[in-house]
C-alpha cells in the first residue's frame, strides 16, 4: 500500500484528498503547514509526497526545495492555477509531477501511481544489465545508480527515468511529446513543460562539459555519449 504524505493548507481539501486516496488504497498522513510536512517526512518515510504549492509561511517551493536537499522522494506539485511560471518554478525546484486544483482524487491517484512507477525504472530501458561508461558519467541499469567522475548522483525518479530513457539511445532524438509519454505516461501536450524542467534539472546535476543531453532546436532532446 503506497504510504502518501499530503501538505496541504486547506482544511476541506485537505479532509477531500485523504478521504479519496484512502478510497483508492493508499495510506495517507497529512500535514496543514510546510514546517509540519518536513517535520513528518523522516519518520513517516512516505512513498510520494503530495505537495501543495500556496502554503503559509514556508511556501510549497522552499519546502520543495529542502526535501530535495536530503530525499529524492517523488514529488507531486499542487497549484491552484495551470499558469507556466507558477508550474515551470515549481517543477525545476524539484517535483516529478503536478495537479491543478481542483484536484479529482482519482487523476490525483493516477498520477502518484505513473510517478511511483518511475521509481522502479524498469522494461525495455533496462535491457541492458551491465553499467556503462559515457566518458565520466557511468549509468548502472541494473542497480539504478549514476555517478558523474566517481561521484554518486543523486536523481529524483523523473531525472533518472528521462536519463535512462535517452542513454539507451544514444544519438537518437526523442521529441518532447515522445519523451512525456516514455517518461511521464502523460499524452497531453500541455505538459511538454514537464520534460523541459526535467532536462534542465538533469543538466545542473551532471554539468555542461560535456553536456549530455542536447538539445535539438524545434526537434526535442538527444543524449550525446562523449
Amino acid at each position: 500500500m503506497p504510504r502518501v504524505l499530503i501538505v496541504e493548507d486547506d482544511p476541506d481539501v485537505r479532509s477531500a484528498l485523504v478521504l479519496g486516496l484512502r478510497h483508492q488504497g493508499h495510506e495517507v498522513l497529512a500535514a496543514g503547514t510546510g514546517e509540519e510536512g518536513l517535520a513528518r517526512l523522516r519518520p513517516y518515510r512516505p512513498d510520494v509526497v503530495v505537495l501543495d504549492l500556496m502554503l503559509p509561511g514556508i511556501s510549497g517551493l522552499d519546502v520543495c526545495r529542502r526535501i530535495r536537499v536530503r530525499d529524492q522522494v517523488p514529488i507531486v506539485m499542487v497549484t491552484a492555477r495551470g499558469d507556466d511560471v507558477d508550474v515551470v518554478v515549481g517543477l525545476e525546484s524539484g517535483a516529478d509531477d503536478y495537479v491543478v486544483k481542483p484536484v479529482q482524487a482519482r487523476v490525483l491517484d493516477a498520477r502518484i501511481r505513473a510517478v511511483l512507477r518511475r521509481q522502479d525504472a524498469s522494461g525495455s530501458v533496462t535491457a541492458r544489465p551491465r553499467a556503462e561508461s559515457h566518458g565520466d558519467l557511468v549509468i548502472d541499469r541494473a542497480g539504478l545508480v549514476v555517478s558523474h567522475r566517481g561521484d554518486t548522483v543523486a536523481l529524483a525518479p523523473s531525472e533518472l527515468r528521462l536519463l535512462l530513457t535517452l542513454s539507451a539511445s544514444p544519438g537518437q532524438v526523442f521529441s518532447r511529446q515522445q519523451l512525456l509519454e516514455l517518461v511521464w505516461e502523460h499524452s497531453y501536450h500541455g505538459d511538454i513543460r514537464l520534460v523541459d524542467a526535467c532536462v534542465k534539472r538533469l543538466r545542473a546535476k551532471l554539468g555542461e562539459d560535456p553536456p549530455y543531453v542536447r538539445t535539438v532546436r524545434g526537434f526535442g532532446y538527444s543524449f550525446a555519449s562523449p
